[in-house]
């Protein structure tokens, strides 16, 4: 029994650690660091690579926006990579090549990253960004990115996205979720790198790339090779990115089992980033915020299991326990009303901390089952 109450307080402790830990760790080294502003005005060559594949309902919203941007048109090039896409999306993105914008259709469907893996053979910029098809700028997005460049240690740079949140509890969970995400690339990147960009709003230097597997996780893989090759990836929320979120908690579900999957895959031919002595602090930062976060449905599944076995022991399993169920209980309720009447927030948060937990799970034993994720269908199209 002693083994087993220990094991209950070690995954406890993971949890505890994972969600907020790890924040309150960040924001003491944080608080400890001097705050460096980039406030460079630079303007170098930059090739805005956009992915697209079945975008026509979004493609020419994109491109007005991108050729919109505030910065000097003859260093902005814009390059669309359409997946073989078989709708108006080429048609669509040729009809503004009197603009400057090239486009480049993949001979067959192969996925974003070996997209990407081609477009930047084309690229001349000295940098890259990489955008979403559905991905709005702020006008001064580019600037705000570029001007970190100005430091040469410093290899990438990631935007912050905002969600245009409807009133779907799904958008609004996301929404929520992201508010988190941000709150920690603000303290990591204080503290040394962010772990992993956003595909759709992140910059590199183009001679940093180095080409990616099929089922490489771009926006993960592409900046964990940079922190390899010594530079730091940073964060800027004020180059800002708005697109429209999922829309519903099944293809959220989905979308998040894709990118679990394929980071997943990712990280185990990464494993030398999990070394403090090589990678110093980041490889803790890459291990709570990456490593444990994916483990967690794991830990949850093990608390509860010894939270069993331990219910005569104590009033305070007694206590632990009946919270676990009530916690799971409206998680339920949550799934069973989904779709039907607008969710409280008492159901929507413990619904969307399962299915998050869930969908991590499923990603995970997808990688063992060898199945692979290199091409799909974006939410708006689903």
């Amino acid at each position: 029994m002693i083994l087993v109450e220990a094991l209950f307080w070690v995954l406890l402790g993971l949890v505890l650690y994972v969600y907020v830990g790890y924040p309150l760790l960040l924001m003491v080294i944080a608080a400890l660091k001097e705050d460096r502003r980039a406030d460079a005005v630079t303007e170098p060559r930059v090739t805005v690579l956009i992915s697209a594949y079945n975008e026509a309902g979004v493609i020419a919203a994109k491109l007005r926006n991108s050729i919109e941007l505030d910065y000097p048109p003859e260093k902005l090039e814009i390059i669309v990579i359409s997946d073989a896409s078989s709708d108006e999306t080429d048609q669509i993105v040729s009809s503004f090549s009197s603009r400057g914008v090239r486009l480049f259709r993949m001979p067959e469907r192969s996925g974003k990253t070996l997209g990407l893996n081609e477009g930047i053979r084309l690229a001349s910029g000295d940098i890259v960004v990489f955008s979403d098809a559905n991905a709005l700028y702020a006008r001064s997005a580019i600037r705000a990115l570029v001007r970190h460049f100005a430091d040469p240690s410093i290899g990438a740079v990631v935007g912050q996205s905002r969600y245009d949140v409807s009133d779907e509890v799904a958008d609004r969970s996301e929404s929520a979720y992201w508010h988190y995400e941000t709150f920690i690339k603000r303290l990591e990147a204080k503290v040394g790198s962010v772990v992993g960009g956003d595909g759709a709003i992140y910059a590199i230097r183009r001679e940093c790339y180095r080409p990616m597997k099929a089922d490489a996780l771009s926006d993960f893989v592409n900046p964990l090779q940079i922190v390899k090759q010594g530079l730091r990836c940073v964060y800027d929320p004020e180059a800002v990115s708005m697109e429209t979120a999922a829309g519903s908690f099944g293809k959220e579900f989905r979308r998040k089992v894709r990118i679990v999957n394929r980071a997943w895959r990712a990280m185990r031919t990464m494993p030398e980033l999990m070394n403090p002595l090589k990678y110093g602090f980041f490889s803790i930062q890459f291990v709570s915020h990456k490593l444990l976060r994916w483990l967690v449905p794991f830990f949850l599944l093990g608390i509860f299991a010894t939270n069993v076995v331990l219910w005569n022991e104590h009033v305070f399993y007694r206590l632990a326990l009946t919270a676990q169920v009530l916690f799971y209980g409206l998680a339920a309720a949550g799934y069973a009303l989904d779709g039907r009447s607008p969710l409280p927030r008492m159901l929507y948060i413990p619904f969307y901390f399962c299915l998050v937990n869930f969908a991590s799970a499923n990603g995970i034993f997808d990688a063992y089952r060898g199945k692979t994720y290199t091409t799909w269908s974006t939410a708006r199209s689903e």
